[in-house]
């Protein structure tokens, strides 16, 4: 398969599977897995739907990585949202997907706790190893979560992640990152905008130019073994004027802002 580099999953996908089979006991429309960035904006989308329509939409929030890999295994799911394509391929080329549609996108940034003084200018050669003197850079698994695979791009054509990356601390999803700069554990971070905007205890420093990494693209599918009741959640959260609303108070960006 010529995804190969995606195939590289954290162990914490075993406890995720797990979790999964517990909580899909609990009956519901339709079952959801999500990257782990868009917990707090699709959260209050699940929120309105489940009020206007009365029916339970379950989420399970984690890296891209681990969940594409829990699908492939059997994991009982009606949607599918990624936080890059390249996972969604890999369903897809397996012969899972029945439907899908580019329809988030987002930003790069660079964070710092609100208690660092650091300031930082992102630049072609900008210093971030020798701000992060002994400390930490926070990141998703660099080759397996999309942030981290975005977050190794940009420093890759900044031409800093040859000094950096001794000092990159490497966590399951994105959202983890966030938690170790957030609790003072890592001094600085690479997550996505909107993570930097759900969190009060971090500051942004700056954006990564949007051409020293990949577009950011959320694709979300239509599984291949989904329940008819899932579909109309399937057309709320993809094609819906309130969900649509939702996601842009919250950050996110249209495929067509950054095309």
């Amino acid at each position: 398969m010529r995804h190969a580099l995606f195939r590289h999953t954290a162990l914490a996908g075993l406890t995720v599977l797990a979790l999964c089979a517990g909580a899909m006991g609990v009956a519901a429309e339709a079952r959801v897995f999500a990257a782990a960035s868009l917990k707090t904006a699709l959260d209050e989308v699940v929120a309105v739907y489940s009020k206007q329509t009365g029916k339970t939409v379950h989420v399970t929030y984690a890296g891209s990585s681990v969940l594409a890999r829990q699908i492939e295994l059997g994991a009982p799911a009606d949607l599918f949202i990624s936080a890059n394509p390249g996972w969604m391929d890999v369903l897809d080329e397996a012969g899972l997907v029945a439907g899908r549609k580019d329809f988030l996108s987002n930003r790069l940034v660079l964070i710092a706790g609100q208690d660092e003084a650091v300031t930082l200018s992102i630049a072609s050669g900008f210093p971030l190893a020798q701000a992060l003197g002994h400390g930490r850079l926070a990141m998703a698994l660099v080759d397996a979560v999309p942030a981290g695979i975005y977050g190794r791009e940009a420093l890759i054509s900044l031409g800093v992640w040859d000094a950096v990356h001794p000092k990159v601390a490497q966590t399951d999803n994105v959202r983890a990152a966030l938690r170790l700069v957030s609790l003072g554990a890592a001094p600085m971070g690479i997550v996505y905008a909107t993570d930097a905007r759900a969190e009060p205890g971090v500051r942004v420093l700056g954006d990564f130019p949007q051409d020293s990494h990949s577009a950011i693209l959320y694709p979300a599918a239509l599984l291949r073994d989904a329940t008819d009741t899932a579909k109309p959640f399937w057309r709320f959260l993809t094609d819906g004027p309130e969900a649509q609303a939702i996601f842009a108070a919250h950050g996110f960006l249209t495929p067509e802002e950054i095309s």
